[in-house]
């Protein structure tokens, strides 16, 4: 392990949350509307921070490329083309979950092309994946992530580090959704498991 680049990789991912979490927090949203104006930020600060996600964790990926590495299990056939149909399907899940809570509003492209999307509320989403979890996307990333055809420690850092950025933002996201649907939320976590169906915490 110490000949390899687990830790970096862990350490990397865990800036990287901080620097998610901070960004995701109410308080610097609050700053940056100040700063910039309510228009703006409404049309562009979801957009922005979409894609500093996704840049930001690129570097993240060729680190388990670039630094020394060591496998210490391969998924043999036919058990690998298993795995590849189950993270297929996941892939799946995980772009229908998204398109059902609007992908464009997701990522911040609707609000950026069109004003009124960045004010429009939106209903709470307990169609699809989202009767059997609360938190579908992150249950497919996991999926797609711990089903990996090898495993290798640098592989492994980002799996770890995947699974615990994804259940600590799955928390902070809930605090989200419970002030902004309020009792309608608080009756969906009642009788929705949070990311494994069948597990209700």
């Amino acid at each position: 392990m110490m000949q390899t680049g687990f830790w970096w990789i862990l350490f990397s991912i865990g800036l990287y949350g901080i620097i998610h979490s901070i960004l995701a927090s109410h308080a610097v949203k609050r700053w940056v509307e100040k700063r910039v104006g309510t228009d703006i930020y409404q049309r562009y600060y979801r957009l922005f921070f979409s894609l500093q996600a996704f840049f930001l964790f690129l570097p993240i990926l060729a680190l388990t490329v670039v630094l020394p590495d060591e496998a210490f299990y391969r998924i043999p056939r036919p058990w690998v083309w298993l795995t590849l149909i189950i993270q297929i399907g996941a892939v799946y899940l995980l772009l229908n979950s998204i398109f059902q809570t609007g992908a464009l509003r997701f990522t911040g492209f609707a609000q950026a092309f069109n004003i009124k999307e960045a004010t429009r509320s939106l209903p709470l989403v307990e169609r699809g994946m989202y009767r059997f979890v609360r938190h579908p996307i992150y249950t497919c990333m996991l999926l797609i992530t711990w089903l990996f055809p090898f495993m290798s420690w640098n592989v492994l850092a980002i799996a770890l580090g995947v699974t615990g950025y994804n259940i600590i933002g799955a928390h902070l996201e809930e605090r989200k959704l419970l002030l902004e649907f309020g009792d309608a939320y608080q009756v969906y976590t009642s009788k929705t498991p949070f990311m494994i169906p069948g597990l209700k915490f």
